[in-house]
C-alpha cells in the first residue's frame, strides 16, 4: 500500500532492560576539542530557542520544546532508546513488576512503521484477534506519522475503561481495519504451567518480570506434587522480552554449565559475562522451546542459548531479532533515560541483531482444525473404533481411550478460562508438534528393561 512510504511511524514498547542509578554511572573521557565543539552547538539550541520565545508566532511551551528536543536526540540514535517522562517512566517500573493499565500489546518500530510485536496474552489486543506484524497507521483517526514516541503510546494507554480506536493493517489485506478496545488493568501473568500428558510439562513465559524466574520454579514444583516431570515444553512465542537478569536466570535453570550470554558496549563495564552458575534444576530434562516472530530480546537469550549449548531444541519460527540491551537511568526529575548501551551476543558468539533466532525445526502456525478442513490431519483417518459393531477390548475402560491429554481426567474442577487455554492448545499445530518430538525424544532416552 503506497501509503507506507511516505509515513513513517514512531513509537517503542519493547525492551531488554537493566536498571541502574544515575550516580553509577562514569564519565567518558573525550578531548578538550570535542568538548568546545559540544558548548558550540549547545550554545546554538540556546540562542535559537530563546529567538523562538521571542519572535515565534505563538507563545512556546519551554518544556514541550525541550521534551521534544531531547526526543528527537534520541530518536536519531535508534528506535529503543528514548526519554521517559515522569508518569512513563513510573508506568514502565510498573510493567516491570508485572501490570499496566492499557490495551495489552507490545510494539516497536519496524520498516518506518509502527508494529505490534506481540499481544499480551488474554488482554483486550489478544481477545480482538491482534497479532505479531501488524502495523498501527492511525491512533483515534490520526496517522501516526506526526506524533513523537511518547504520545503514541499516550494515545493507547489510558485510564480502565476508557475505549481507543485505531486503524490496523496487515499483509494480505485489501485495507485497513478499524479497532475499537476498551482499556483494562493488565495484569501480566508471566508464567503457567500444566501437564500436557503424563509426565510432560507445558509452561509459558509470557515476559520477563522481576519475579518471572521464581514464579517459573513454583510452577514447576506445583507440577512435580501432582507427577513427576519427565520433559518440559517452554512456550516464548509471543514473548516481547523484560529483564535481562530474568533471562538469564531461566535459561540457568536448563543449563548445568557455560555461557549464557554476553553483552559488548562501548566502555568496558558495559562489557559482561553471564554463565551458568551451578547444575540447573532441570538441566537433563529433555527440553522443546517455541519460538515465533514475536519472541524477542530476553527471550531470543533464553533460546539461544538453548540452542547453542544444545540442551534442547528449538521449535517454531524466525525470531524477531532484537540483540541490543538498554540500560534504564534515573532522572532527577522523576523521569527516566533509556538508552541502548550494549550489544548481546549468544554463547557461540552470534549477535541476533535483525536475524534473530533460527529454529531447529521450523513450522508455521497453524490450528488444526484449520488443517483438519483442508483433509490434511492425521486424525482425520477412520479406526477400528470408529466402524460399526466393532469388537470391544476389555481392558480399556472406553473404546475411544486415547494418550490425549490427561487434564481432560479433571476437567470438571477448571476454570472455564483454563479449558479455554487448554482446548488452544489442542488446536496449535506447534504446540502438538513439540509434543511429539519430545515424546519421542523420552522415549528414547529411557533405558531399556532388562530381558527376563
Amino acid at each position: 500500500m503506497k501509503f507506507f512510504q511516505t509515513t513513517p511511524i514512531v513509537v517503542l514498547l519493547l525492551f531488554l532492560l537493566i536498571f541502574i542509578p544515575l550516580n553509577n554511572l562514569q564519565a567518558t573521557e573525550i578531548s578538550q576539542q570535542e568538548r568546545q565543539q559540544t558548548y558550540q552547538k549547545l550554545e546554538l539550541f540556546s540562542n535559537i530557542l530563546s529567538i523562538l520565545q521571542d519572535n515565534y508566532v505563538e507563545e512556546i511551551d519551554t518544556d514541550s520544546v525541550i521534551e521534544g528536543a531531547i526526543n528527537g536526540l534520541l530518536l536519531s540514535l535508534d528506535p529503543h532508546s528514548s526519554y521517559l517522562p515522569p508518569q512513563s517512566f513510573q508506568e514502565l517500573q510498573n510493567e516491570t513488576q508485572g501490570s499496566f493499565t492499557g490495551i495489552g500489546i507490545e510494539i516497536t518500530i519496524r520498516d518506518n512503521k509502527l508494529t505490534v510485536v506481540s499481544p499480551i496474552e488474554g488482554t483486550p489486543a489478544f481477545e480482538a484477534g491482534l497479532q505479531a506484524n501488524d502495523t498501527i497507521v492511525k491512533i483515534e483517526g490520526v496517522w501516526t506519522t506526526d506524533m513523537s514516541p511518547m504520545d503514541a503510546i499516550k494515545k493507547l494507554r489510558g485510564p480502565k475503561g476508557s475505549k481507543v480506536t485505531f486503524s490496523v493493517y496487515r499483509e494480505g489485506w485489501d485495507d485497513l481495519k478499524e479497532f475499537t478496545l476498551v482499556r483494562d488493568v493488565i495484569p501480566v501473568r508471566s508464567v503457567r504451567a500444566l501437564f500436557l500428558e503424563k509426565g510432560i510439562a507445558y509452561t509459558r513465559i509470557t515476559n520477563f518480570q522481576s519475579r518471572t524466574t521464581k514464579d517459573y520454579l513454583t510452577e514447576l514444583k506445583n507440577l512435580q506434587k501432582k507427577d513427576t516431570v519427565n520433559a518440559i515444553i517452554l512456550d516464548l512465542r509471543n514473548n516481547p522480552g523484560g529483564l535481562l537478569n530474568q533471562a538469564v536466570s531461566v535459561a540457568d535453570i536448563f543449563v548445568d554449565s557455560g555461557l549464557i550470554v554476553y553483552t559488548k558496549g562501548r566502555r568496558e563495564e558495559q562489557n559482561m559475562v553471564f554463565e551458568a552458575r551451578e547444575s540447573g534444576s532441570y538441566s537433563a530434562t529433555p527440553l522443546i522451546v517455541l519460538v515465533n516472530e514475536g519472541s524477542a530480546s530476553a527471550s531470543e537469550i533464553v533460546a539461544g542459548a538453548i540452542q547453542d549449548q544444545k540442551r534442547g531444541l528449538i521449535v517454531g519460527t524466525q525470531t524477531f531479532g532484537k540483540g541490543s540491551v538498554q540500560t534504564i537511568v534515573p532522572l532527577q526529575n522523576g523521569a527516566g533515560l533509556r538508552m541502548t548501551t550494549a550489544r548481546y551476543y549468544t554463547p557461540s558468539g552470534k549477535s541476533i541483531q535483525v536475524k534473530g533466532i533460527t529454529p531447529d525445526i521450523t513450522i508455521d502456525y497453524k490450528p488444526i482444525n484449520a488443517i483438519e478442513e483442508n483433509g490434511a490431519e492425521e486424525g482425520s483417518s477412520t479406526r477400528e473404533g470408529d466402524l460399526k459393531n466393532h469388537f470391544r477390548n476389555p481392558s480399556l475402560k472406553s473404546d475411544r481411550q486415547t494418550s490425549k491429554h490427561t487434564t481432560e481426567q479433571t476437567s470438571s474442577s477448571k476454570s472455564t478460562e483454563e479449558m479455554e487455554f487448554i482446548d488452544r492448545l489442542r488446536n496449535d499445530n506447534q504446540v502438538q508438534m513439540a509434543l511429539n518430538i519430545i515424546k519421542g525424544i523420552s522415549l528414547l532416552s529411557e533405558e531399556p528393561e532388562e530381558q527376563q
